[in-house]
């Protein structure tokens, strides 16, 4: 059974850092594509960045420089280190199993002074 966790989101002042974590399970995650992607409210589902089992990535122009993917083959776990944050930033952001229908809940990111 394929598991999603994130957690880490939270409400943050504008200039802000925030670190997202997503621990998957019932994957082989050696081997796997993962993503993050973003909902803010009234908007589509977009992506944000994705990184490959070799750890090559691929962020959109709108965090580009300000956010940074990893991850950690050990724990099974890839990260979002979100610096410099935005207010257009807000919304919930989703691990996702890179090309599948396997996501996690999700986690609030609220930037707002």
């Amino acid at each position: 059974q394929v598991q999603l966790v994130e957690s880490g989101g939270g409400l943050v002042q504008p200039g802000g850092s925030l670190r997202l974590s997503c621990a998957a399970s019932g994957i082989d995650f050696r081997i796997a594509t993962m993503g993050w992607y973003r909902q803010a409210p009234g908007k589509q589902r977009e992506l944000v960045v994705t990184i490959t089992n070799v750890g090559r990535t691929n962020y959109a122009d709108s965090v580009q420089g300000r956010f940074t993917i990893s991850r950690d083959n050990a724990k099974s776990t890839v990260y979002l280190q979100m610096n410099s944050l935005k207010p257009e930033d807000t919304a919930v952001y989703y691990c996702n199993l890179y090309g599948s229908d396997y996501w996690g809940k999700g986690t609030l990111v609220t930037i707002s002074s």
